[in-house]
């Protein structure tokens, strides 16, 4: 490839279609915005550190003070262009050619297209995610697969949405004048500039998911990111829209002040229900008081996650954004048709709830479900794109709705050998490249197994960690259920793909994190440095 621009160092291997992406032009757009931004990025996340040590010490979050007037003025969010406006039903995955091709063909009315959590971010993943997004955008995209298969878009298809990393995750293969760039910045740098310009000739525009925040101080950092870069390739302001996923316990009593930041660049909230309960996990862990059941019992209608949810509903209404709802774990089951048929319902039951409440959409994990999640949005919404006239008044939820954790109990063999068992098949898969991984019938990626190793952790050190036969769930208790656990995976697997996955690994890393003093922010981060 050409030569790199000055300051700018790439760690790893550039074949010929790599270089289409990593152009010296491209290159240079995302050190100008890593060295605009990257100081603040680093300030925030010193902050998000001075936070967790407050929490630690016993302090409680409640709504700003000093953001009363935000909360309390009279603004909305700039309109939402005609290709976003109606969003009943998104359906997600990673940066993968096959993924894309069904996802944009499901039927769906968007696709959130994911660099982060269903994503293993290898350098491969990262790039060829480029490659395959710049033909998609273009509709040049095509697969096909080991038995001949072809697939290719068809002439309508989902809009494109696209989730770069969190400000938390580098990217590790691209230095800046000898730092790391922000992963986030480098997947939000190389989309814009390879196809925003091409997005607006077609009639659409850049739009983006932003995950992980924990402040509005973060949202912020994220529009003056927008509005450098559109300056930049001179883009008209506004034209980029990014959707906040609500998905930290810390962003949800900042909803209205996030939306404020992005006013101009808002394309509304998500309840991104899985990092959520991670979240509050992580962010209580060290308080002996707390403690949740098994994973299984913290459904949406579980106290917490009602407020929450309800809240992010309101906030969305009262300034015109929209408030799309989560995701179900559930997917369509093969050769049990009666299994199938008890998952298909939960699924209609998860979106006729988050349609009544006000929801304007919701996230499917799979095209079969794009048409029973489209049945009960369409029942609701008939032929308006949305429910913005459905305030809830009737909603005021105050700091103790939103930490009010239960249940507790029950918290039982079963549910802890569940987590075992989820985080050392997600984790093998994620090292093996897929961050998106079925496993008993749930779509799991990196939000859900931070759940499963964050519960056990803490269920190791909570007083209320107690097994409803009265054990204490304790370290060597997991210890000793890790090789059992890994007997089963086996059984489960065979031996072949037991061995061509590094289960064993995934093990020992399962086993560390989830009993050792020390607690990983994110499992991303220690994992992203063995690929």
């Amino acid at each position: 490839m050409s030569s790199l621009p000055q300051g700018v160092q790439i760690h790893a291997p550039i074949s010929d279609d790599f270089a289409a992406i990593l152009t010296p032009e491209a290159l240079a757009f995302v050190a100008r915005l890593h060295r605009a931004f990257e100081g603040r990025r680093q300030e925030l996340l010193g902050r998000r550190v001075l936070r967790q040590q407050e929490l630690d010490a016993g302090k409680r979050p409640d709504f700003l003070a000093e953001t009363a007037h935000i909360r309390a003025g009279e603004w909305q969010i700039a309109p939402i262009p005609a290709d976003i406006a109606l969003r009943r039903v998104e359906i997600t995955g990673p940066v993968e050619k096959k993924m894309i091709i069904n996802a944009l063909n499901s039927g769906a009315d968007s696709y959130m297209t994911d660099f982060e959590d269903s994503n293993t971010p290898n350098w491969s993943n990262q790039i060829q995610g480029q490659i395959n997004l710049k033909q998609a955008v273009r509709r040049t995209l095509a697969f096909r697969n080991e038995a001949g298969k072809e697939y290719r878009l068809n002439p309508k298809i989902a809009t494109l949405i696209v989730r770069p990393r969190g400000w938390h995750l580098d990217e590790k293969h691209v230095t800046v004048d000898g730092s790391r760039v922000s992963g986030g910045l480098f997947d939000f740098a190389l989309f814009l500039f390879h196809n925003a310009k091409e997005q607006l000739a077609r009639g659409t525009a850049p739009y983006f998911y932003l995950p992980k925040m924990e402040s509005h101080l973060e949202a912020r950092l994220w529009n003056d990111t927008f509005v450098l870069a559109q300056d930049e390739l001179g883009l008209p302001q506004g034209t980029i829209k990014a959707t906040v996923l609500i998905e930290t316990i810390l962003a949800a009593f900042e909803m209205e002040e996030i939306l404020y930041e992005l006013r101009n660049h808002s394309a509304g909230l998500n309840a991104g229900r899985w990092d959520y309960i991670f979240s509050c996990i992580k962010k209580f862990k060290t308080d002996r008081d707390f403690c949740l059941a098994n994973r299984a019992q913290i459904t949406m209608t579980v106290p917490f996650m009602r407020a929450y949810a309800l809240n992010l509903v309101k906030t969305c209404h009262k300034r015109g954004a929209p408030a799309i709802g989560g995701m179900s774990a559930l997917i369509p089951i093969k050769n049990d048709p009666e299994a199938n048929d008890k998952a298909m319902a939960a699924v209609r039951a998860d979106k006729t709830r988050d349609a009544g409440d006000g929801f304007d959409g919701g996230w499917v994990a799979h095209p079969g479900l794009v048409p029973i999640a489209m049945e009960e949005w369409v029942k609701v919404l008939g032929e308006r794109p949305n429910q913005f006239d459905k305030q809830r008044p009737d909603v005021a939820v105050t700091a103790a709705d939103l930490l009010n954790f239960q249940p507790e109990a029950p918290i039982t063999e079963a549910g802890l050998r569940m987590n075992i068992d989820v985080g050392i098949q997600y984790l093998g898969s994620w090292l093996a490249g897929n961050g998106c991984v079925p496993i008993h019938n749930l779509m799991e990626d990196a939000a859900t197994a931070e759940i499963s190793r964050s519960q056990v952790w803490q269920w190791i050190r909570t007083p209320k960690g107690v097994l409803d036969d009265g054990r204490k769930v304790t370290a060597d208790m997991v210890r000793g259920m890790i090789p059992e656990v890994l007997d089963a995976i086996r059984a489960e697997h065979g031996d072949a793909v037991f061995s061509a996955t590094p289960y064993a690994q995934a093990a020992q890393i399962f086993e560390t994190m989830s009993t050792s003093d020390d607690f990983a922010e994110f499992l991303t981060l220690p994992l992203y440095e063995k690929l």
